[in-house]
C-alpha cells in the first residue's frame, strides 16, 4: 500500500494550526479564553528567565495580544482551572489533565527514592514525614520555609538542604501542590486542600492514561513519530508509546504518512486517517516573537526538520562564544522562522541590541515596519515605555 505524502508546506500549517499560530492573536485573553488556548496546546511552560517576559506569559500573549499575566494568576489560583506540574519541564497544565498525573507521579516517586539519594545532599527521605507534617498542621510554605537549622549549601539543584528535596519529592509525587506562586517562589499545600474535589477524586488505569497521553499527543501535534508521542508530556515510555501505535495502526484507528521536510526528506509518521482530507488553509502573515520555551520550537530537532530553523538556547555558553546572544526571540511571519532578536527590559524601555534574519530573507521596508511595530505592541505588554534600537541592530549581511 502506497503511504501518502504530506508536503512540507501542509505539514507546517497543520502544525501551526495545532500550536495556535495560524490565526491572528486576537481574543480577549482571559477567563474560558484563555483556559481554552491552554487546553488547546495541552500545557504551557514555566521558566525563570525574564530578561523581558516570562516564558508562559509570552507563550500566551503571541497568541492573545490582550493577554496580562494576573490573568493567568486567577486561572491558576483563584479559579484552580489549572495546576501547576511536570511535563518536560515544569508547566500550567488544564486543571482536567490532573487524573492522568497520577501515573507521573507514582513513577516519579519510585525515581526519586531511586536516584536521588544519591544526587542530593544528605538523607531526604528522613525529613519527608516532618515536612507533610509541617504543611498539614501549619499551612502552605516554600522551600526557604522548611529545614529550619540544616545547611543551605550553594543553592543548586545538586545542592539543595534535605528538607527542600523532600519538598520537591511531595510535589512531584504528588502529596503537595503549588497553591500559588509569590514573584516566581513556589508556595505548596496539602494536595486536597488545592485540586478540587472531581479531579482529585477521579483515577484512570495506566492503560487508560497512555492512550490520553498518545491521542492527546497526537491532537496537539498533527503528525508523530511514537518517539516524538512519547517526548510530547515526558509522561510515559518510548517502548509504551510505540505499543500504542502498533495497537491503533491494527484497528485502523492512525495511518502512516510521509512528512516531508524543509530539505525534500520523508519521515515516516503516524496520523489521524483524515488528516489528507484537511484544509488547515494559510497562516495568517502576522509577524510575532515568540518565546524560546514556545511549544512550536520546544522540539528543536522538528522545529528545524521542517522550517529549517535551528536554535539553541546560549545561556549557558561563555559570552565570548555566543553566536547570537544571552536569550534571544525567534521571529515567525506566517508560516517562516525569519530570524532571532536579541532584546531585553533596560532602563525602562525595551532595548533591541540586534535582529538576525534568516538565511534568504531579505529584510526590505514593509518587513522592517512590521518587525518595529510588533516590537511596540511587545514593549507595551512588557510595560516598557517605549523601545530604543542600538546602532547597527539591523544585521543584514548574512
Amino acid at each position: 500500500m502506497n503511504v501518502p505524502i504530506l508536503d512540507n508546506r501542509t505539514a507546517r500549517h497543520l502544525f501551526l494550526a495545532r500550536h495556535g499560530l495560524a490565526t491572528r492573536p486576537s481574543g480577549p485573553g482571559k477567563g474560558a479564553d484563555l483556559k481554552g488556548v491552554i487546553d488547546n496546546l495541552g500545557f504551557v511552560q514555566v521558566d525563570s528567565v525574564n530578561t523581558f517576559a516570562r516564558a508562559h506569559d509570552l507563550i500566551l500573549w503571541s497568541r492573545r495580544q490582550q493577554y496580562r499575566p494576573k490573568a493567568l494568576q486567577h486561572l491558576l489560583h483563584r479559579d484552580r482551572q489549572v495546576f501547576e506540574h511536570w511535563t518536560h519541564d515544569a508547566s500550567i497544565i488544564p486543571i482536567e489533565s490532573f487524573a492522568h498525573w497520577r501515573l507521573r507521579f507514582q513513577r516519579d516517586a519510585v525515581r526519586m527514592e531511586e536516584r536521588w539519594k544519591e544526587w542530593r545532599r544528605g538523607d531526604f527521605t528522613a525529613k519527608i514525614d516532618a515536612v507533610l507534617r509541617r504543611i498539614a498542621d501549619h499551612g502552605h510554605c516554600t522551600s526557604g520555609q522548611v529545614g529550619e537549622g540544616e545547611e543551605r549549601g550553594s543553592g543548586g539543584w545538586w545542592d539543595w538542604h534535605p528538607s527542600k528535596t523532600a519538598l520537591e519529592y511531595l510535589w512531584r509525587s504528588g502529596q503537595v501542590s503549588v497553591v500559588r506562586r509569590d514573584g516566581f517562589t513556589k508556595v505548596y499545600d496539602l494536595t486536597e486542600r488545592v485540586i478540587p474535589a472531581d479531579h482529585l477524586n477521579r483515577r484512570h488505569h495506566p492503560e487508560e492514561t497512555i492512550d490520553w497521553c498518545c491521542t492527546g499527543a497526537l491532537d496537539r501535534l498533527g503528525f508523530a513519530t511514537s518517539g516524538e508521542l512519547a517526548a510530547f508530556w515526558d509522561h510515559i515510555t518510548p517502548a509504551e508509546a510505540k505499543a500504542w501505535c502498533t495497537t491503533a495502526l491494527a484497528d485502523h484507528r492512525i495511518i502512516e504518512v510521509d512528512v516531508e521536510g524543509v530539505d525534500g526528506k520523508l519521515r515516516r509518521s503516524f496520523a489521524w486517517p483524515d488528516v489528507m482530507d484537511l484544509n488547515v488553509g494559510t497562516p495568517t502573515p502576522r509577524l510575532r516573537i515568540l518565546s524560546p520555551f514556545d511549544p512550536a520550537l520546544r522540539d528543536r530537532k522538528r522545529a528545524e526538520r521542517l522550517f529549517g530553523f535551528h536554535y539553541r538556547i546560549e545561556i549557558f555558553v561563555p559570552e565570548a562564544k555566543r553566536k547570537y546572544g544571552y536569550y534571544v526571540f525567534p521571529v515567525m511571519e506566517g508560516d517562516r522562522l525569519i530570524g532571532r532578536i536579541d532584546m531585553k527590559r533596560e532602563d525602562g524601555v525595551l532595548a533591541i541590541r540586534a535582529f538576525w534574519p534568516e538565511q534568504g530573507v531579505r529584510m526590505g521596508t514593509g518587513r522592517v515596519q512590521a518587525l518595529e511595530t510588533e516590537l511596540e505592541r511587545a514593549a507595551v505588554f512588557g510595560g516598557c515605555e517605549g523601545v530604543r534600537f542600538y546602532e547597527g541592530w539591523l544585521r543584514q549581511d548574512r
